[in-house]
């Protein structure tokens, strides 16, 4: 019994000699684990841990033995608020102007350049930023993206930043969306902060197309031009229907005062003044270059005068009129006096042929 229990104590011995070994080593596990996977001031954090560790307090060695990595939970990492990271997208004038989030404006085929800015005060730490998404959107492709860095001074803090160039071509017109941009900050823990920012309205119209307004003021310079050939050709038309009606109302008004004197006038200076008038109409009717007297040109003679009327009646445009000039032939060649009668209708076969009708 002795030696038995002998034994047993020696295996508590082991145990406990073990038992402080594992301990040990937990402890150096601990103090060599790396300080920081992201540095963040302290005072930057509020009540939130100042660094980001790779261990946590529950993963802590108990009596029971080490923990189980696989069990342990991850690590929090801090908020980007909590980091002091901004994410900006789009211009700054158009982003923070003091009349609000007005859109941007396009035309469809064009191509943009639209920036999305990602900064941060970590006194003069580095970060990675690496985009996870891109900006192709109903409407909008992306053709590819850059990206710059720069650092400035503000309110005494040194600031870093990241611009990341995304060139885009409008495709589509309306009230359209560049949807929002996701990146991520990877840490040495094997965890990565997760950014993003807020999507940007854009309106796309349509091209200018000047074409349809040249046609339009063309067509109607036509249209104008048109009308005013209208309104001069009605004016003309006026005007000679006027000029007709004035010289019908005069050549009535002449046969009807020769018609008057048919009975007391001498039947040869009659029927020779009924010949003028009748001259009269033909040179109304066909011009002063119809018929002209022979050997003689219109500018040597009175107008009505140089009218030709048997040359008239020979080309056929007096249908009718033969009567009517031996009438006057015979008055000028053969002479003699005629009665009153027969003057009256030679008056009324020349009112006929002329198309005169005598006032009811």
């Amino acid at each position: 019994m002795k030696e038995k229990n002998a034994k047993s104590k020696t295996a508590k011995v082991k145990s406990k000699s073990k038992n402080a070994a594992s301990a040990e080593n937990a402890a150096l596990v601990k103090e060599n684990a790396p300080d920081t996977a992201l540095v963040v001031p302290a005072n930057d954090l509020g009540d939130s841990p100042g660094v980001l560790d790779a261990t946590d307090s529950s993963n802590a060695v108990g009596d029971a033995g080490p923990v189980d990595g696989d069990s342990a939970g991850m690590p929090v990492l801090p908020t980007a608020e909590q980091l002091g990271i901004t994410i900006t997208a789009g211009n700054a004038a158009s982003a923070g102007n003091a009349a609000g989030n007005a859109p941007l404006s396009a035309t469809v085929g064009d191509t943009i350049n639209f920036p999305v800015t990602v900064s941060w005060s970590v006194n003069g730490s580095a970060i990675l930023v690496v985009p996870t998404s891109s900006a192709n959107a109903k409407g909008i492709l992306q053709l590819g993206v850059s990206q710059e860095s720069s650092r400035s001074v503000k309110d005494g803090k040194e600031m870093a930043q990241i611009t990341f160039n995304y060139k885009l071509v409008m495709q589509d017109t309306g009230n359209l969306n560049i949807p929002a941009m996701r990146f991520e900050i990877p840490t040495p823990m094997g965890q990565s902060l997760d950014l993003r920012s807020e999507s940007v309205p854009i309106r796309v119209d349509a091209p200018f197309n000047a074409m349809p307004f040249i046609a339009g003021g063309v067509v109607g310079v036509c249209v104008l031009l048109a009308a005013l050939w209208r309104m001069r050709k009605r004016a003309n038309a006026r005007a000679t229907a006027a000029a007709k009606n004035a010289f019908e109302n005069a050549l009535r008004e002449k046969m009807v005062v020769l018609k008057q004197r048919v009975m007391v006038a001498d039947s040869r200076e009659w029927l020779l003044e009924l010949e003028g008038i009748c001259k009269e109409y033909a040179f109304e009717k066909f011009g002063a270059a119809e018929g002209t007297a022979a050997g003689m040109s219109a500018d040597k003679m009175p107008a009505a005068s140089a009218v030709n009327l048997d040359a008239l009646v020979a080309d056929g445009k007096l249908d009718g009129w033969k009567p009517l000039l031996e009438e006057f032939a015979h008055a000028r060649y053969g002479g003699g006096k005629r009665d009153s009668f027969e003057n009256k209708e030679t008056w009324k076969l020349a009112m006929t042929l002329m198309g005169v009708k005598e006032d009811d």
